[in-house]
């Protein structure tokens, strides 16, 4: 069992150009995709978090059933959906405004405890800064760690939402001892400074490093760097593509029985090609469509697996 925990909110998409286009809503959040990307993918999956009873939280959480998402572990509240408004570049990226005060996933408490069987948890986004959601979910990551569960942790950087830059910076990085695997974009490692190796130095066995169409690169604490190139595709808008990264690349190691520190630093070159390349042409599929909408696993073979 994979454990994702974070926010669930909704994306209200443009529909056309101009500041008073129409706005689509779709079901969103980093957590959120990365649960709904692997539960497509076929690992078994949870999700973490506190959801809202408005019409909007239904519809999050019916899209997690739909997706063979186990939504035992959420919480429910009488508090609205957090709301994000996407704006799209001419090449299909996506920046966002938040509507988030009041709102039913920041008042998340950190369960007593994890499903049975979890192997992993994932944490990223907007959970890990707005309070007092943000320190229950350091509680959690901080038990999981200490029980030898292997974690993940995708910053995810919404510079809009953070107050004090220092302040978040100063407190992801202090988290790194805790995380087993560290995934982020260029843009969020230009942010949060550092290099790989430092980041290695502090903690995960691997640090995963994204570069859009460029391709990502995985860092270990030993030998060299793996890079794979990035997937040639139409691109639609880039939602969801680093969270669906986030989801293939936890499904491949948990087919490769490499859910341990000891199991990343057992992968060789050859498992870390497939390992990225699966991630690459997963990412690639979310791209070439509308909204975060990832693969299913019949459209993206996984080499271990199929």
């Amino acid at each position: 069992m994979i454990v994702v925990a974070g926010e669930a909110l909704i994306d209200l998409v443009p529909q056309g150009p101009g500041a008073l286009a129409p706005l689509r809503p779709a079901p969103g959040g980093g957590p959120y995709n990365t649960a709904v990307a692997l539960g497509r993918l076929g690992s078994p999956t949870a999700f973490c978090s506190r959801v809202s009873l408005d019409a909007f939280g239904e519809a999050l959480l019916e899209r997690l059933r739909v997706a063979g998402v186990d939504v035992s572990t959420v919480r429910r509240g009488a508090e609205p959906t957090t709301l994000a408004v996407a704006s799209l570049g001419a090449d299909g990226s996506a920046a966002y405004g938040f509507y988030v005060e009041g709102t039913a996933d920041r008042l998340f408490t950190a369960p007593a405890e994890l499903p049975p069987g979890t192997r992993a948890v994932a944490f990223g986004t907007c959970s890990l800064v707005l309070e007092p959601g943000a320190s229950a979910y350091e509680e959690l990551l901080g038990t999981a760690s200490a029980r030898g569960v292997f974690t993940t942790l995708d910053p995810n950087i919404r510079a809009g939402l953070i107050a004090d830059p220092d302040a978040h910076r100063a407190r992801l990085l202090a988290r790194l001892p805790q995380v087993s695997l560290l995934k982020l974009s260029e843009q969020d490692a230009e942010w949060l400074g550092g290099t790989p190796r430092e980041w290695l130095a502090a903690g995960p066995a691997a640090v995963v490093l994204t570069r859009g169409a460029g391709g990502m690169t995985a860092f270990t604490r030993d030998g060299p760097a793996h890079t794979v190139p990035g997937e040639r595709v139409a691109v639609v808008d880039t939602i969801g593509a680093g969270d669906t990264v986030n989801a293939a690349l936890l499904h491949s190691l948990a087919a490769r029985d490499a859910l341990s520190h000891a199991g990343v630093a057992a992968l060789g070159p050859g498992e870390w090609a497939e390992l990225l390349g699966f991630a690459a042409r997963a990412a690639a599929v979310t791209c070439s469509r509308a909204g975060a909408e990832p693969p299913y696993a019949h459209e993206v073979p996984d080499p271990v697996t199929d």
